[in-house]
């Protein structure tokens, strides 16, 4: 299975949606939008980056989270988004200055 498709399906059960519910909120034909999500959470097909951007906005996590590959950086990509733009700039400034060390 694609890490798209997992980070999918860990992400909407995260939120608490059926599949239907995902797919009607982010812009799908409701008579489609079960199956279609469905079809991306079994990795058969995968949305264009115009619907993944679209279903990370209703899922509340940043697109790239759903093509992390490992889970500490798709947990970090989660917290960082969650943070202002001040806290992340500072978060910026901390890994370069231990990148440094």
């Amino acid at each position: 299975m694609s890490t798209l498709a997992i980070r999918l399906k860990q992400a909407r059960l995260r939120a608490g949606l059926s599949q239907e519910q995902l797919g009607i909120d982010a812009g799908l034909d409701p008579a489609s939008a079960s199956a279609r999500m469905n079809r991306y959470e079994l990795g058969k097909r995968a949305p264009d980056l115009a619907l993944v951007e679209k279903l990370a906005d209703v899922l509340g996590v940043p697109a790239p989270f759903f093509y992390a590959a490992d889970n500490e950086i798709a947990e970090l990509l989660i917290a960082f988004s969650a943070l202002s733009k001040t806290k992340q700039a500072q978060v910026i400034e901390l890994v370069r200055a231990l990148e440094r060390q």
